[in-house]
């Protein structure tokens, strides 16, 4: 944040963490990575100070995504009774999802792929990278998860001047805004619903009622 000229000390990223760590676990939620302060900090704000002109990404991946086809259909809801299903299915593949939301904006840029791998990623943060102006300054926030980090990442992006990467501290995902929304896929579409194939249905049910809902940008599926 120094470079954005903004001063704060590790009582201030404190204060700032608790208020972003879900109610139900800042009893027992603690951190004691040796960088977190300065990684935190560094995330935190460009969420409340971003650079003059630059561009804010979350970006991460939903893996493994199981196309399941229930055996028996879903019972809907009626009064006095949940709705509900049955726990027998049929597995037809998986996928992965990887979604980009723009902080300032809440445009959320979506892909699918086979498996989340660093050139997926790579490929990915390319058509993320090609749907904004040409040498416009983008920051994105991501976790430090394998695919992220290999030397695959650091040369593509020693070619993209323009872009940086913020990783969060270890364990604390929570910290990028588009796990939101992956949890939202996980809890209306993934969780009940019905996917008879991975290219047709899973795709379609994925991008069109859950990735995100508002304004939505999609890249060709891979």
């Amino acid at each position: 944040m120094a470079e954005r000229g903004v001063e704060v000390d590790h009582s201030t990223v404190h204060r700032w963490a608790i208020r972003l760590v879900p109610l139900p676990e800042k009893a027992s939620w603690s951190q004691n990575a040796p960088d977190f302060g300065t990684k935190a900090a560094d995330v935190i704000g460009l969420y409340l100070n971003p650079s003059a002109h630059a561009v804010v990404f979350c970006m991460d991946g939903k893996t493994a995504i199981q196309a399941q086809d229930r055996k028996d259909r879903m019972l809907s809801l009626s009064p006095g009774r949940a709705r509900s299903h049955g726990f027998e299915y049929r597995r037809n593949g998986t996928l992965s999802l990887f979604a980009a939301l723009n902080t300032a904006t809440g445009e959320v840029i979506g892909k699918t792929a086979p498996r989340h791998t660093s050139g997926q990623f790579v490929a990915f943060l390319t058509g993320v990278i090609a749907s904004q102006r040409p040498k416009q300054e983008i920051h994105v926030i991501c976790d430090n998860v394998s695919s992220h980090k290999p030397s695959r990442v650091h040369d593509f992006l020693r070619q993209q001047r323009n872009v940086q990467l913020h990783y969060t501290p270890t364990c604390t995902s929570w910290l990028n805004q588009v796990e939101n929304r992956f949890a939202r896929i996980q809890r209306d579409v993934i969780t009940r619903g019905i996917f008879t194939t991975v290219k047709a249905s899973c795709y379609t049910h994925l991008v069109a009622q859950g990735v995100v809902r508002g304004r939505t940008r999609l890249l060709s599926r891979t």
